[in-house]
């Protein structure tokens, strides 16, 4: 059985449910009522700016050291610093925190919201829906290639501090890394619950030292605070020229981790994200990075590693610490954001159901996804040993967070014109301004391509392509069982003029079209000659929302008979557990014994055929994605001991 599309409301008599603090899911649009604001952006520190957090590691020494790397004078110094500076505050600071936080999905950020409302603000059939919808899948599928990579480059950039301390250190610096990123995937079935509340204060420590560091280097050489003109930013394209242009593809390394301000809304809400970013996180980072330009104006040889050259000997060893266990914490934090964009694309049908377990009791959203676990360990793995040092894995790092930046771009602004009705002149305005900033880093992290940046576009590619061969498979399969289900009402007619033998107990037969017979039913019916006392028709829809309210969770509809329709209605991030949700039929006189209670599902045989639809090797793909897939038992959290299945055969 597969989750039926969101549909409108039938004709048919309907109660809703309206029951009060039952199974109410947190409301994870405000949790600023349950804790202070000071304990959120401490939390917001430590899970949300993991990622642009560690940038310091190894932003500048690519700028200076990359492919297309510039010579670290006195001027170029300046001018990337300045370069650095109005990025952080038009992409990070204007562009994320203050304008796209606010187009939220009921408090839920990130871009599979936004592509639930965009579907939400345009015509179902329009082409531009179409066209906004695939952009937004290949920006979530980019996100893919960028959560392999961090890993990888961040815990590298730490553990090559070791070489800093002395080069005897050099050959153990893979080794190392890998331990280190083995053993952060090899834990995450156990849950991050008792180590997350170590990652805010952690990376408080983090950003302090950061803020440090370069303090202490400015206060030496305070000149370099001039590199907050914009001139500075203007003097350099001119003097640089393409040189310049190219040099855009790693001053872009300073803003891995923007979109994370934005996934990651629904966990602590805007005012913390906003509180920790402007009042801590984004001093730190420019302190940090206008005390390395300071040492690289003063001794030009500190570019091959200015974030270590600026920790004085002593420190060195405990500054890789530090480094390392930071480089952890945002890894686990891009690792998280995989297995909730997974369970989200899950749920709004863009990928088959797979195994979810649930790693903390208290918090919903701490999910562990073994299959994508193992997948992304496996590419670092390839990574960290095909690269090698983390100024190689630098020239694959951008492409695709510049990608997902400009889709979510595009997207939000669709947002805006349909939800807050700007106007056509503002929207375009906008929209152009911020687009051009995106598409200008885009295009010069374009010519890492050949360096390595080939490796997250395929990662995005294939995800892509499994995406919409799931979504467009699923669609025609929905179509298949329409036509040739049999019409509901005629059926319930045949069964009231001619009643077969009941037996006691309850029927629950999972459908995905609600208006046809379920074919688990008629295969029943035929081959054991009975219908159960009560027969309930069950189809599970995934709303364009994060979060279903209990009170709207059920909808039940009486169709005579015995016979009754139950629509279960979940939000994009809520978990579906189709027992607890037919407990909430007691409110509303329906009650359910589950000993008693026997679930029929449909298990359907995918045949890949020429008919009209999709191209043949996108169906073989579709029918073994569909083979694969997790089964609706274990996914609906149905007991497996009351579960029958029926084979059907169908054709694509």
């Amino acid at each position: 059985m597969d989750i039926a599309p969101a549909e409108k409301p039938d004709n048919h008599t309907q109660r809703k449910l309206q029951i009060a603090n039952i199974m109410q899911q947190p409301n994870v649009s405000d949790p600023l009522k349950k804790q202070g604001l000071a304990a959120l952006s401490i939390g917001a520190t430590g899970v949300v700016y993991g990622d642009i957090g560690t940038s310091p590691l190894y932003a500048l020494q690519q700028v200076f050291n990359g492919p297309h790397g510039v010579i670290p004078s006195h001027n170029n110094v300046l001018g990337i610093l300045s370069l650095v500076f109005w990025a952080l505050l038009i992409v990070v600071s204007l562009k994320y925190v203050v304008f796209i936080m606010r187009a939220d999905n009921k408090g839920e950020g990130g871009i599979m919201a936004l592509i639930a409302l965009v579907q939400r603000v345009t015509s179902n059939e329009s082409r531009m829906r179409w066209t906004l919808v695939v952009l937004g899948l290949f920006g979530a599928a980019l996100f893919y290639g960028d959560g392999i990579i961090t890993p990888a480059i961040s815990v590298l950039s730490a553990v090559e501090g070791l070489e800093i301390a002395t080069p005897a250190f050099k050959p153990y610096v893979i080794p190392i890394s890998l331990a280190v990123l083995i053993g952060l995937f090899l834990i995450q079935r156990k849950g991050t619950a008792s180590v997350g509340a170590l990652f805010g204060p952690i990376m408080m420590i983090w950003f302090a030292t950061l803020g440090g560091l370069g303090l202490i280097k400015i206060i030496h050489f305070p000149d370099v605070l001039q590199a907050v003109s914009p001139m500075y930013a203007v003097h350099f394209f001119i003097e640089n020229r393409w040189q310049g242009f190219l040099a855009l593809g790693a001053v872009v390394l300073t803003l891995t981790g923007a979109e994370a301000l934005y996934a990651d809304m629904g966990h602590f809400g805007k005012h913390p994200i906003r509180a920790a970013w402007f009042g801590f996180v984004l001093p730190a980072l420019l302190l940090n990075y206008f005390g390395q330009g300071a040492l690289m104006i003063h001794d030009a040889s500190a570019a091959a590693n200015p974030f270590y050259k600026m920790v004085p000997e002593w420190g060195l060893l405990p500054m890789v610490a530090l480094a390392t266990v930071a480089t952890v914490i945002a890894s686990q934090a891009v690792i998280s954001g995989a297995f909730s964009i997974t369970r989200q694309a899950i749920q709004l049908g863009y990928l088959p159901r797979m195994e979810i377990l649930h790693t903390s009791a208290r918090e919903i959203g701490q999910t562990y996804i073994p299959f994508i676990n193992w997948t992304m360990l496996t590419g670092i793995i390839a990574l960290v040993l095909g690269f090698q040092t983390s100024s190689k894995l630098a020239a694959a790092y951008g492409i695709a967070v510049t990608g997902t930046m400009a889709m979510t771009t595009i997207l939000a602004f669709v947002v805006v014109r349909g939800l807050w009705r700007w106007s056509w002149p503002a929207t375009l305005i906008g929209m152009t301004f911020f687009l051009s900033v995106d598409l200008a880093f885009f295009s010069a992290n374009a010519m890492k391509i050949v360096h390595g940046g080939w490796f997250p576009l395929a990662v995005g590619i294939v995800l892509f392509t499994l995406m919409t061969t799931w979504k467009r498979g699923r669609k025609i399969l929905f179509e298949r069982l329409h036509i040739n289900a049999i019409a509901l009402e005629p059926f319930l007619a045949g069964i009231a003029a001619h009643p077969p033998l009941r037996v006691p107990g309850t029927a629950v037969f999972l459908t995905a079209t609600p208006e046809g017979v379920p074919h688990a039913l008629l295969h029943n019916l035929a081959h054991n000659k009975v219908l159960h006392e009560k027969v309930v028709l069950l189809t599970v829809r995934t709303k364009d929302v994060p979060w279903v309210p209990a009170s709207e969770r059920v909808e039940t509809s009486p169709l005579g008979n015995e016979f009754y329709r139950i629509k279960i209605n979940y939000g994009f991030k809520d978990d579906p557990d189709i027992p607890q949700a037919l407990a909430l039929c007691k409110i509303g006189g329906l009650e359910f014994n589950m000993l008693e209670t026997s679930f029929f599902l449909s298990r359907e045989t995918l045949i890949a055929t020429k008919v009209p639809g999709m191209a043949l090797w996108r169906e073989k793909l579709f029918v073994n994605m569909a083979r694969n897939g997790s089964s609706a038992t274990a996914f609906f959290n149905i007991p497996t001991n009351r579960v029958i299945e029926l084979g059907a055969q169908i054709e694509l």
